[in-house]
């Protein structure tokens, strides 16, 4: 299967129109999102518009700025982006702490429009630019042995006042497999509607994968490491018995608290109806053969 496309967000609207959310907005519906949405279109099309810009960037779950949707957008100023490093290490072929712009250095970057599903049962469709992770990864060479891969959020408490609480064991960490680091779904994203994003998105990197829960998509990366073990993770430390280390969105499997058969819609307003929840968060087609041999009810 393909990923490729000759398609870029410049294809449909003029780079000064990135400044203006309706023409935006306008330009996505008239040519219909399964031609706007990137190198996989064909693949995944979404048949929703883009979520607002403003809703986008002002409800917010990042727990390093405080535990309210708001506070992210509030606080979030206060993290200093600029300088912004990378620690790679584990099982690869060249360990090293890496400099946003080597980083980036040689990286493809693509515009995609991915849903995105956060546990809480809200959801929105966001255009994030980045770059696949499989491409960083072959680029500092993943050994063999190398089964999973590990990733840390910064830890500033001076800058992220969220963390002076024990809300969880800071730093936030999350993990992948090997195999679904490498799909072609899996982004770093470094920005978002054509911009840079954020520091409440998760500026200057974060991770984007489309068919988890989103706090699977950690923010502001400081440090990747390649390993033959399972790693740790924040939620699932924090609470192993409603947060697996999988974390795939799965409309059959209860979270403890709430159903996960529906999802609302940000940006719908208060009476928007809620939607059904999609298998994978409708990326099954792509994924599910990663999982063919799993108990969905145990591996959640």
């Amino acid at each position: 299967m393909s990923y490729k496309s000759k398609l870029t967000w410049a294809d449909v609207t003029p780079k000064a129109a990135y400044l203006n959310r309706r023409q935006i907005m306008a330009g996505a519906a008239g040519l219909g999102l399964g031609s706007i949405a990137g190198p996989l279109a064909a693949e995944v099309p979404i048949e929703r518009e883009p979520t607002d810009y403003e809703d986008i960037t002002t409800y917010c779950n990042f727990y390093e700025f405080g535990t309210g949707k708001e506070d992210p957008a509030t606080y979030a100023h206060e993290m200093t982006t600029d300088p912004w490093s990378v620690k790679i290490d584990g099982l690869v072929e060249k360990p090293g702490t890496y400099d946003l712009a080597d980083v980036l250095k040689g990286m493809d970057i693509e515009e995609r429009i991915y849903r995105f599903r956060c546990v809480e049962a809200w959801s929105m469709v966001i255009p994030w630019n980045g770059f696949e992770l499989r491409q960083l990864l072959e680029k500092v060479g993943v050994q063999p042995s190398a089964k999973y891969v590990a990733f840390e959020t910064l830890l500033r408490p001076e800058e992220m006042r969220g963390t002076r609480f024990p809300v969880i064991d800071w730093p936030y960490v999350e993990g992948l497999r090997l195999d679904e680091a490498m799909h072609p779904l899996t982004m770093i994203a470094t920005g978002i509607y054509g911009e840079d994003l954020l520091n409440q998105n998760g500026a200057p990197l974060r991770l984007v994968v489309p068919w988890k829960y989103g706090f699977k998509s950690i923010k502001s990366l400081v440090r990747i490491t390649l390993t033959d073990e399972e790693p740790p993770t924040s939620w699932n430390k924090a609470n192993r018995r409603e947060y697996g280390f999988y974390s795939n969105v799965n409309p059959e499997v209860a979270h403890p608290r709430w159903s996960q058969a529906t999802v609302r819609v940000i940006g719908g307003g208060l009476f928007a109806p809620r939607i059904d929840t999609l298998m994978f968060n409708g990326y099954e087609e792509e994924v599910a053969d990663l999982y063919a041999d799993m108990d969905l009810r145990k591996f959640f």
